[in-house]
């Protein structure tokens, strides 16, 4: 049987390693889509023999066509693809520029309807594929100082029903993962470093803990996979409860 091919935006860091190792132990081809070399050939390494690299910055759109072309024609077809490159800024809402606002939108959402645009010419000859789209709780509920952020991962739940009821006709399925708050370097971190923020957390959480990077890993899994065949246009909340809880 022929072995799947998937892309994952972002996947040499974070939650997007953790995705992209969970397809690559699933014996899936798995290029990662990244924009820092020297980072991205360490995550290849630790990836195995299943992982595959395409340096690119997803803001340049117009270089998006042609790196899709190019994974196509080498890998001979593209099965899966995980949206799940994005960036944040942590600002007070007065103090957020137009420029700011605009660069978070850009990258968040623009890029990521850009590669799904030209992934999509490719599922549709094959009448199959999943896309999977990355969230976040702030698409849940009202998280202070993060309203680009907020506005561009509400936009993308969103953008996955409309997704999700144009490309069914082509046999391609798209749903949308929402992370909770997840045991990472950068929320350790900033988590850490903020006992007050950290108690809040945990205490809406009903599962009184923070996730694993393999819990969206696996999640991710069961979307990419024929587990989930009869399953297009949802928002799954992988949070301990969090988006639920009082």
């Amino acid at each position: 049987m022929k072995q799947k091919i998937a892309l994952v935006t972002g996947g040499n860091a974070g939650l997007g390693f953790a995705i992209a190792k969970k397809l690559c132990d699933e014996n899936i081809i798995t290029y990662i889509i990244c924009r820092n070399p020297e980072k991205t050939e360490k995550a290849l390494e630790e990836l195995g023999p299943n992982a595959r690299s395409y340096i690119l910055d997803l803001s340049e759109l117009d270089k998006i066509p042609q790196a899709i072309a190019h994974i196509t024609e080498e890998a001979g077809g593209i099965d899966i693809l995980v949206n799940n490159a994005g960036i944040n800024m942590k600002k007070d809402f007065l103090e957020v520029e137009d420029d700011e606002f605009q660069r978070i939108i850009h990258t968040n959402l623009i890029s990521v309807f850009a590669v799904s645009r030209e992934v999509t010419k490719v599922m549709k000859i094959q009448n199959s594929g999943s896309i999977i789209n990355i969230s976040s709780m702030a698409a849940q509920y009202g998280i202070p100082k993060v309203v680009a952020y907020t506005a561009s991962k509400s936009a993308i739940e969103g953008m996955t029903r409309s997704m999700a009821v144009d490309l069914a006709q082509y046999g391609i399925r798209v749903n949308c993962v929402a992370p909770g708050f997840i045991k990472t370097n950068m929320s350790s971190k900033a988590l850490d470093s903020d006992p007050e923020r950290k108690n809040k957390v945990l205490g809406r959480t009903p599962m009184a803990k923070l996730g694993e990077p393999s819990d969206i890993g696996d999640t991710v899994f069961y979307y990419a996979s024929d587990l989930s065949k009869f399953t297009t246009g949802t928002v799954l909340c992988v949070d301990g409860g969090n988006s639920i809880g009082f």
